[in-house]
Order: C-alpha cells, then sequence, then structure tokens
C-alpha cells in the first residue's frame, strides 16, 4: 500500500520519500522508479516491532524537508521518535490495525499509543467497519477519516498463453484460492477442516510459519485436493486469479484488518468468501451480493458458504460482476491516491 500510495502519488504532483528499517543497514537517497526509499539499520526486533538507533537522525534530517509527515501505525517505536523529534510538521496516521497480539505489552504502551494519536493532525482508517468496531478509533472520530485501501488494476494486462496453459495443465479448473501468508489469524486450519468429508479443489499461495503444520493437517484428514503452492510470482498469481472459481479467505480474528486478497479477487470479477470479524474484510466483500460471509471459526457454514458457489456457476458469475463493480466504485488505486493527496493539500493549507 505504501509503494502504490509514493509512486502513484508521483501524478498527483506529490514527491514521496519512504524510511522504513533494514537489517542490510543503512541506504539514502535510492531512486525506486519514481519515489525515493532510505533505509535506517534495523538494530534488534522485539515484540513484532522493529527498533534502530540510526533511525532518529535520519527520520529529524527527512522531516526538516517535508511538507506532511505520514506514519503507519502500528510502529510503536515510531510514537517514540515523533515525540523525542518533538515534530511540528502536519501529520496524519494510516491505523491499519488494533493491536490483538500483544495483549500484556499493549498495557503499557496504551498511554503512549493515545498520546501519539491525539498529537497527530488527522487519523485515516481503512474502512468504515473498521471504524465502526475499534476502540481505539471511536475516541478519535473527531480527526479521522476513511479512505480504502487501492490497488492497480493487473486484470487489465493480458496474462502469457504459455503461462496459463502450464497452470490450467496442472491444476484442472474450477478450483477455491487462497492468497497470504500462512499466519495464525488467517484461518486456514478452518478452511482444512471444513474440506473433510468433500475435499473440494483448493489452491494455497503462500508461505510462513505454519505451513508444516497445515501440511501434516491435511495429511491427516486424508485431504487429496488441496495444492500447496509456496511462494510465487505476481505473474503466476495473476492467472491464478484468472483461472480460480472462487477467492476463499477463511481469516476469523481481527489482526485482519482489510484484506487485499479480497480486493484483487474482486479485480479479477470473483465471488468471494469471508468470515464476519469486525474489519474491512466485510467493507469489500457484501454478503449475498459481493460474495458470502459466514461466521469466523466455522467449518461447517465455511464448506456451505464453497458449496453453494460450486453448484451454483450462474449465481458465482452474478456474485463476481458485482465484486468488480465495487472494486472500481471504492478500492482502485486512483481513488485512493487522489483521496490521499486532498487530504495532504488540506493540512497544508491549515
Amino acid at each position: 500500500m505504501i509503494f502504490q500510495l509514493a509512486q502513484n502519488g508521483f501524478k498527483q504532483g506529490i514527491q514521496s520519500e519512504v524510511l522504513s528499517l533494514s537489517s542490510k543497514g543503512c541506504t539514502r537517497n535510492e531512486r525506486i522508479d519514481d519515489h525515493l526509499a532510505h533505509r535506517s539499520n534495523l538494530d534488534f526486533f522485539l515484540a513484532s516491532t522493529g527498533f534502530s538507533y540510526s533511525v532518529f537522525r535520519d527520520f529529524r534530517e527527512l522531516a526538516d524537508n517535508a511538507d506532511v509527515i505520514h506514519y503507519h501505525f502500528p510502529w510503536p517505536f515510531m510514537d517514540a521518535v515523533h515525540f523525542i523529534n518533538r515534530m511540528t510538521k502536519p501529520t496524519l496516521v494510516t491505523y491499519h490495525s488494533d493491536i490483538i497480539k500483544q495483549k500484556y505489552l499493549y498495557y503499557f504502551y496504551k498511554p503512549l499509543m493515545y498520546f501519539f494519536l491525539k498529537s497527530v493532525d488527522r487519523v485515516v482508517a481503512t474502512s468504515s467497519n473498521y471504524l465502526k468496531t475499534s476502540c481505539v478509533l471511536k475516541n478519535l472520530k473527531k480527526k479521522i477519516d476513511v479512505i480504502p485501501v487501492g490497488i492497480n488494476d493487473h486484470s487489465a494486462v493480458p496474462s502469457s498463453n504459455l503461462l496459463k496453459i502450464k497452470w490450467q495443465q496442472t491444476i484442472p479448473s474450477p478450483f477455491f484460492l487462497f492468497i497470504g501468508s500462512f499466519r495464525y489469524y488467517k484461518g486456514l486450519h478452518i478452511l482444512l477442516e471444513s474440506m473433510k468429508g468433500v475435499d473440494l479443489p483448493v489452491v494455497l499461495v503462500g508461505t510462513g510459519a505454519l505451513e508444516k503444520e497445515l501440511k501434516l493437517q491435511a495429511q491427516q484428514l486424508k485431504l487429496r485436493n488441496i495444492h500447496f503452492l509456496g511462494a510465487l510470482t505476481d505473474e503466476d498469481k495473476c492467472v491464478l486469479l484468472e483461472l480460480c472459481l472462487a477467492v476463499v479467505f477463511p481469516s476469523h480474528l481481527r489482526s485482519e484488518a482489510f484484506g487485499i486478497t479480497l480486493v484483487e479477487g474482486a479485480m479479477y470479477s470473483k465471488p468471494l468468501i469471508s468470515s464476519e470479524i469486525g474489519t474491512g474484510t466485510t467493507y469489500i466483500n457484501i454478503n449475498n451480493e459481493t460474495g458470502l460471509v459466514v461466521p469466523p471459526s466455522n467449518p461447517t457454514t465455511l464448506r456451505a458458504a464453497m458449496l453453494t458457489l460450486w453448484n451454483n456457476p450462474q449465481l458465482a458469475f452474478r456474485l463476481g460482476n458485482n465484486a468488480r463493480i465495487r472494486y472500481e466504485r471504492l478500492f482502485t488505486v486512483d481513488k485512493m491516491v487522489r483521496r490521499y493527496a486532498e487530504l495532504y493539500r488540506s493540512l497544508i493549507h491549515s
């Protein structure tokens, strides 16, 4: 999302410079297409948060030349960098997710978090659903804008015929597709459990810490139609999105704050299956309009939703068309960038 914003903001007259941390050491002024990237040295990692000694100086030098500072939350360490550098430039935060996993550390971090969020000029939520269900955002309503994450329309780029033939021969259509990292909140164990007794064709693209555990689960359940493809190129993923019957996205915890894969499925006119977890997933996927929404952690209802689309190709086609219409209306990169450009300019003028 940061890359899309930095790259396409150039068309709106915005010059973006991105600062991040890297274990490979410091780099400055690296040109990536139409924006600059800077990296401070990553010194250590704690509780899913990167820390750096050099970033204090790097941030201060870059901020001195900027008109607007744009943070992405959560990154607790950057809250401290913001205050130590006594930032007075116009500031905004894109609020991607509540802090879910680190419950005990969150108790100690909470005062700093609210102090930081109340000190910035604007806060951006990525969906109206998340704004309604986040206890943190409810306390900041007067300074919040809602700007959904947008992506480029890859479906407009013709796929390689050879690549398409390769995947058609490897995995006959139709099939259900999941794309994403194998993390604890993705609900992939629920997806595998739901296939017990029906064993519909399911393609899993991605890797992660749970990969061995999930493969063992599929083996124990004697599932013979689950395809673990590992990490693939963007071109391969686009072909699979084009060929699949539907995108299935079984995330069952609020750590799944948005769901870019659902937007990609909608972009390719595919019906979507997701769980109701009170986040952006059901802002992208509207039940019985763009796809089917099921209760979280429920293999039975997930299986029923998949069978519904499997047995009703006309319904799947209609929902997929609706998903594409919703993508064009809300989730294009141009709409996202234009909204942010308007917000940047309003901060400068005010």
